[in-house]
C-alpha cells in the first residue's frame, strides 16, 4: 500500500466507562487513565506548551470571543472533580513515538504523530488504541475495577466526542474555495468511512440504523467550534507549522474508525481532495445544503443516498465520483492505491452496499446486527437499547471482548498493516517527519523539558531555560542521531 505523500494525522477522543461509576465521575477517571501511562515505565515529555495554540483564531480572518460549550457535558462538571490547573487537568504526555496523549474533558485523547504515508498513519492510529487500553488497564488494576475503552463517537445519551483529522494545505488557497469544495466531499464520504450507528440522537428523528455516528451532531456549515453547534467545516486556524506557507485543514466531521481500510481511505481520499482544492479544481456537483445532506445520507436506509444538488437531485455516489475523477486527472505519484480502492468501493456501494462489510465499519456492524436480530428474533424498534449495547461492543478496543476484534480474528475484515508494524508504532516515531525529533527528545531528554508542542518548546538545564524549534523539513534521521548522541538538549538546539 502506497499513498500520495503529504502530512496528516488523527486525534481520537476515546469513550471510557468505569465499573460502578456514573458519567459524572468520568472526567477525573479520564485524567487518571492518562496519568497511568507512567506505570508503563516508558519515557515521555511534558508539560504541553499551550502558548503555541489559539483555538479561537478563525480561518476567515478574525478571533471569536469564546467557544461554544456543550450543555450536556457541562451538567457533569462537579467542583470536586476539577483539577487545580489546566496543565494538571490535561496531564499531557509527549510519547517516544512522537504522539501526544492527554485528557480532553472526560476523554483520553491520542493524537498520532505527523505521518507522511498512509501505512504509517494506520499503524500509529492502531497503536493509539493499544496505548490507551494499556493505560486503562493500569488504572483499573490500581482501583480494583474494570475500566473499558471505546473507540466511538457517542454515548447514546446526547453527547458526542470526536475523531479529528489534520492535513497540510497551502495558505495561498482562499478559504471560500476550501469550504465550497470540501463540504460536499465531507458530507458524502460517510458512505465508505462511516462507523455506523443504531438509532438517532436528534430530537424528532426516527431511524433504525445510520451510516455515521457524527452526522446527528452537525448544525452549521462552518465555524471555529468543535464542542457544540458543531460545523461540517471547522474554521480553526492553528497551522502548527509555517503560518505564512500553510494552513492546517482541521476536519472534525469524521467517525472514529476501527477498520484499517477505512482509516486509510478516510485520510487518503481527503488528502487527495486537499490537493485538488490547491490545484484550483471545482466540484462539479455542488450541494444545496451540505449539513442537511450528511444527515440525510446517514439516515437513508434505502442506501440510494439521493440528495439535493444546486442543479437538481444527485446521489452521494455521483458526488464522490466527481472527486474521484478530479483526483485521477491529477495523476499524482503514489496515489494509485487510494484511487483504485476509491473506484472499487463506489462500484460495490452502487451495486450492493452491504457487500462492503469486509472494509467499511458501518457495513460490518450492520451485518453483525442483522445476524443477531435474525438469530434472537429481535426488533429494531422494541430492542433498541440492546442493539445499542451491541453497537457499543463493536467499538471496545480490548481484543478479548470487542466485536470488531472478533471479526479481524475470524478473517472477516481486511487489514493493511502487520502486527509488527503496530507494535513498532507504539515506541517508534515515523522517521520521515519532525515527529522523529519529538520522539527522540522525549526518549533522551524528557526530564529537560520545560514545555513542548508540535513545533518546538522550551528546555531547562543547569544554565537555565532555553527555547528550541523543530525543523519542518530536513534530514530527520541525521538529527535523531545527533539527539541520541548529545549530552544535553541545549547541545543540539542551542538558543
Amino acid at each position: 500500500m502506497s499513498s500520495f505523500q503529504s502530512l496528516f494525522g488523527f486525534e481520537t477522543e476515546y469513550g471510557i466507562t468505569v465499573e460502578g461509576s456514573d458519567a459524572s465521575a468520568l472526567i477525573s477517571a479520564s485524567r487518571e487513565v492518562v496519568k497511568s501511562y507512567a506505570a508503563t515505565k516508558r519515557p515521555f515529555a511534558s508539560p504541553w506548551n499551550y502558548r503555541s495554540e489559539d483555538p479561537r483564531n478563525d480561518q476567515r480572518g478574525f478571533h471569536v470571543q469564546q467557544l461554544s460549550t456543550d450543555p450536556i457535558d457541562a451538567q457533569f462538571d462537579r467542583p470536586g472533580e476539577r483539577a487545580a490547573s489546566p496543565q494538571e487537568d490535561r496531564c499531557d504526555h509527549v510519547l517516544e513515538n512522537g504522539a501526544r496523549l492527554y485528557n480532553d474533558h472526560g476523554h483520553p485523547e491520542y493524537a498520532t504523530p505527523e505521518c507522511a504515508d498512509l501505512r504509517s498513519l494506520v499503524a500509529h492510529d492502531k497503536a493509539g488504541e493499544r496505548i490507551v487500553l494499556a493505560c486503562a488497564k493500569n488504572y483499573g488494576e490500581s482501583i480494583g475495577k474494570t475500566v473499558e475503552i471505546w473507540k466511538n463517537n457517542t454515548d447514546f445519551h446526547g453527547a458526542s466526542y470526536g475523531s479529528h483529522e489534520s492535513y497540510l494545505l497551502q495558505r495561498r488557497v482562499s478559504w471560500e474555495a476550501v469550504v465550497k469544495n470540501l463540504a460536499p466531499f465531507l458530507a458524502t464520504r460517510i458512505i465508505f468511512c462511516g462507523a455506523g450507528k443504531v438509532g438517532s440522537e436528534e430530537r424528532g428523528v426516527e431511524c433504525h440504523f445510520q451510516l455515521s455516528q457524527r452526522a446527528d451532531f452537525f448544525q452549521v456549515l462552518q465555524s471555529v467550534d468543535t464542542l457544540h453547534n458543531r460545523p461540517l467545516v471547522n474554521t480553526r486556524d492553528e497551522p502548527h507549522g509555517d503560518a505564512h506557507r500553510f494552513r492546517r485543514l482541521h476536519v472534525i466531521a469524521g467517525d472514529a474508525n476501527l477498520s484499517e481500510w477505512a482509516i486509510a481511505m478516510r485520510a487518503g481520499t481527503t488528502n487527495l481532495v486537499a490537493a485538488l482544492i490547491e490545484s484550483g479544481w471545482e466540484n462539479p456537483h455542488p450541494l444545496r445544503d451540505s449539513v442537511r445532506a450528511i444527515k440525510a445520507i446517514s439516515r437513508d436506509e434505502t442506501y440510494r443516498w439521493i440528495i439535493e444538488g444546486e442543479r437538481g437531485e444527485v446521489s452521494a455516489i455521483e458526488v464522490q465520483r466527481g472527486y474521484l475523477e478530479g483526483a485521477k486527472a491529477m495523476n499524482l505519484a503514489g496515489s494509485e492505491w487510494v484511487l483504485n480502492e476509491w473506484e472499487e468501493i463506489l462500484e460495490i456501494l452502487e451495486k450492493n452496499p452491504l457487500d462492503s462489510f469486509d472494509r467499511c465499519d458501518w457495513a460490518a456492524k450492520k451485518s453483525l446486527l442483522d445476524q443477531f436480530i435474525e438469530a434472537e428474533e429481535l426488533s429494531w424498534k422494541n430492542d433498541r437499547e440492546f442493539l445499542q449495547s451491541l453497537d457499543l461492543a463493536y467499538h471496545n478496543v480490548d481484543p478479548e471482548v470487542g466485536l470488531y476484534a472478533g471479526l479481524v480474528e475470524s478473517g472477516a475484515m481486511r487489514t493493511l498493516v502487520t502486527e509488527a508494524e503496530i507494535e513498532a508504532a507504539r515506541f517508534q516515531a515515523p522517521s520521515n517527519t519532525r515527529a522523529a525529533l519529538r520522539g527522540a527528545i522525549a526518549r533522551k531528554f524528557g526530564t529537560q523539558i520545560h514545555a513542548i508542542s508540535w513545533g518546538g518548546g522550551e528546555g531547562k538545564d543547569g544554565e537555565g531555560n532555553f527555547r528550541f524549534a523543530l525543523p519542518e523539513e530536513g534530514d530527520f534521521v541525521d538529527l535523531v542521531t545527533k539527539i541520541e548522541g548529545a549530552a544535553s538538549l541545549r547541545e543540539v538546539f542551542g538558543e
